[in-house]
């Protein structure tokens, strides 16, 4: 095995990859992407510049979900990320792209606002986001089950995606005690171990959290 993961502690989509390295406690090299030097090797592997990006040997493996899905296939776990039956399979990959569509990405919008000049900033659309958001916490609300996980009773892909993007939106958009379940969901997920290390190595990053990361967490 040489796995290296490409990644920042504090990212959102890395934080996915690697709570599930974390999980199985997968044996990987951890290249944290800081400088020049770093972003030339992504490019070097993936021109779209985005990380994670996994290299196993020889080979590339980009996209958190398709990662996390590749050290599934590659090199399992006591946990199994996504289950082998078949329906149970598209419940967990549907609510991981339920988070990162309507969770992380919205959180996103309202993030990369901020980190512009205020001439060019969209102010609809930070609200559209906002708006976005509270329909998620309100739909998932509804379809989470007290005590359990993200889809169904063991700790799967759902749950890595659930991590960060109930950690930053929650930051942008405060949950509260209007969704009592996602609050509950919201603290079960970032106290499981795997979760809680990627917290702890993001935490010396908070600085760089460009609306002004909260006192909590």
């Amino acid at each position: 095995m040489s796995l290296t993961l490409y990644a920042h502690p504090f990212a959102a989509y890395c934080w996915k990859a690697l709570i599930a390295l974390y999980e199985n406690a997968t044996p990987f090299t951890y290249r944290v992407v800081e400088d020049a030097a770093g972003w030339a090797e992504i490019e070097a592997l993936w021109p779209i510049r985005k990380f994670p990006v996994l290299r196993d040997g020889e080979a590339t493996i980009v996209e958190s979900s398709i990662i996390v899905e590749y050290l599934l296939r590659r090199y399992p776990g006591a946990t199994r990320m996504i289950p082998a039956h078949h329906d149970g399979a598209l419940g967990v990959r549907f609510m991981d792209r339920f988070f990162d569509n309507y969770m992380t990405n919205r959180m996103q919008v309202i993030v990369g606002d901020r980190l512009r000049v205020e001439a060019e900033r969209d102010a609809k659309g930070v609200a559209d986001a906002r708006k976005q958001l509270d329909v998620a916490y309100g739909w998932l609300e509804q379809h989470l089950t007290p005590n359990a996980w993200a889809s169904g009773s063991t700790f799967t892909l759902a749950d890595c995606s659930a991590a960060p993007a109930l950690f930053y939106s929650d930051w942008v958009q405060p949950i509260g005690e209007r969704f009592p379940k996602v609050l509950a969901y919201r603290s079960r997920v970032l106290a499981r171990p795997s979760v809680a290390r990627v917290v702890e190595e993001a935490r010396p990053f908070r600085k760089l959290f460009p609306l002004g990361a909260p006192g909590r967490d």
